[in-house]
């Protein structure tokens, strides 16, 4: 009887140690695996813009491009990690603005800190905080066009933003990031 229980325990540890083995083994490759995702020379952001409608009385759209450069790589605990400068320009059109009348056109420049954290394997969080120059162009908007008055000419505004990507390789990723002053969805070429 023993003899018996010692077999059974034996064999559980054998079993248990055959399963655990190959689940250490791909944790191991998923760490690396994310690491390369971690590692690149630049990325390459094309996105679609979105600005609330607190900005000129509607909300904007528009199209930009983001530029980001990693200055440092690491991993937080088993995490690959990288901090990044992020600049590049976003060009928004609000329409109807207060009124009818008239509309304006933005031009935003934004340079921000990114940190970057590459959680699973396909997919990446980031958070990053800057400020952003922006530059204003009204439409259509003369005296006599009602509260319709020409937007700020120049200015510089904090920007803070969270963000993810989804990576369908290690070279492309969907990337979305909800933030002041804008929103933007678009695809990231690492």
């Amino acid at each position: 009887m023993k003899n018996r229980f010692r077999r059974v325990g034996i064999a559980s540890a054998i079993v248990a140690l055959g399963t655990a083995a190959p689940a250490f083994a791909q944790d191991a490759s998923r760490a690396d695996y994310r690491g390369e995702f971690a590692s690149y020379p630049i990325e390459i952001e094309p996105h679609f813009t979105f600005g609330p409608d607190n900005v000129y009385g509607a909300s904007g759209f528009g199209a930009g491009l983001r530029l980001s450069i990693p200055v440092i790589g690491g991993y937080l605990g088993s995490v690959p990690d990288n901090l990044a400068i992020s600049f590049g320009g976003d060009v928004l059109h609000y329409d109807n603005c207060y009124s009818d009348a008239c509309g304006a056109t933005y031009l935003l420049l934004p340079i921000a800190a990114q940190w970057n954290i590459f959680v699973v394997r396909r997919v990446s969080l980031f958070v990053e905080g800057g400020l952003y120059f922006y530059k204003g162009f009204a439409d259509g908007c003369g005296p006599g066009d009602g509260p319709c008055s020409s937007p700020s000419d120049f200015g510089i505004l904090p920007t803070i933003a969270l963000g993810a990507r989804i990576h369908f390789s290690p070279n492309a990723a969907l990337t979305a990031r909800l933030g002041y002053p804008t929103t933007t969805i678009g695809f990231s070429f690492l």
